[in-house]
């Protein structure tokens, strides 16, 4: 089997989109978070994916969002477009539009909603990688797209040139040392909280929610396990752990994320947008119980966190909606 040469990065954060009070995107708070996550360590940047709020996002946004991101980048990191749909024809539409934008690579998830069989899966991946000479990352998460990517079906997809890695938010290690065994496809860990277990296997990287928050750790962790230094990397998932906890376990990613990024002063507001909405009062709670126990993790001071429930209350109807084409 050949290795392929990982066209992605390693330190791949799954960006949240900063948004306005009144729901619209904060052009300066994407260029000011895309320049943060790069120069604490960060190698890749997933934007308008699920936790950058692709199903209310506008296709005009998703495109100005690679553009931004190309620029703010500056070669320092890759720029994946992570918004393509569950309408085929769509989806093949906007990857066309992110290579021209200058996007360096696509993740596509499996088709939600729809449930198609295995065949229609399959289908509609070859179809977008075919319209692209970008590489392409396959989303398995079944959790979301109500369907898992079978393992028959990924070892089909391998055989495709443009699709090189796979974003593995299944959480079945055997099937992944078994796809890693037989095919030169790049995993990317797709589950915070399995990030160092899915690299002790063999993952390339991982795609993270809370690397938006702490993507320093996470580029420790990484560089210890390139050279094979498993306690660095175990004492840094330690670390992370109440922070992921605070962060994937109470309310949806985007939205903890967001209120724990506004609490640390490092986006200017917490708002999502419809049918998102900010934690309620209990879950706030939780949330900030659990960055009470963060500690030791570079760049992240949680003596600074500094929580606005207030603004983070309900969500946002922007003024144009989210549309398929």
């Amino acid at each position: 089997m050949t290795s392929i040469e990982n066209p992605f990065g390693q330190v791949l954060v799954a960006l949240v989109t900063p948004m306005t009070i009144d729901g619209e995107v904060d052009w300066d708070g994407v260029e000011q978070h895309v320049d943060d996550v790069i120069t604490r360590g960060a190698d890749g940047i997933v934007i308008s994916g699920t936790t950058g709020e692709t199903s209310t996002l506008t296709d005009a946004e998703k495109i100005r969002l690679v553009e931004v991101g190309k620029s703010v980048a500056a070669g320092r990191a890759k720029i994946i477009q992570g918004g393509p749909s569950n309408e085929t024809a769509h989806a093949i539409q906007l990857v066309k539009q992110s290579e021209a934008a200058g996007a360096d690579g696509i993740m596509a998830v499996t088709p939600y909603y729809n449930k198609p069989t295995q065949a229609g899966v399959l289908t509609h991946f070859r179809m977008i990688a075919n319209a692209t000479d970008l590489p392409m990352i396959l989303y398995d998460i079944p959790g979301r797209s109500g369907i898992p990517i079978k393992y028959e079906t990924i070892m089909r997809l391998a055989k495709h040139p443009n699709v090189l890695a796979v974003k593995d938010a299944k959480g079945n290690f055997a099937e992944a040392s078994r796809v890693m065994n037989q095919t030169s496809l790049l995993y990317f860990a797709g589950d915070d909280a399995n990030a160092l277990p899915e690299l002790s296997i063999g993952a390339a990287g991982l795609i993270g929610v809370t690397a938006n928050i702490a993507p320093g750790p996470y580029r420790t962790m990484i560089d210890a396990v390139n050279r094979g230094d498993l306690t660095t990397a175990t004492e840094q998932h330690r670390l992370l752990e109440p922070l992921v906890r605070a962060t994937m376990t109470h309310v949806p990613g985007t939205v903890s994320t967001k209120y724990i990024l506004h609490g640390l002063g490092r986006i200017a507001s917490p708002r999502v947008r419809l049918p998102l909405v900010g934690p309620e009062e209990w879950e706030a709670a939780q949330i900030e119980d659990e960055i009470a126990l963060v500690h030791g993790l570079e760049g992240v001071d949680v003596t600074n966190f500094r929580p606005d429930r207030n603004a983070a209350a309900g969500g946002a109807l922007p003024k144009i909606a989210g549309t398929t084409r």
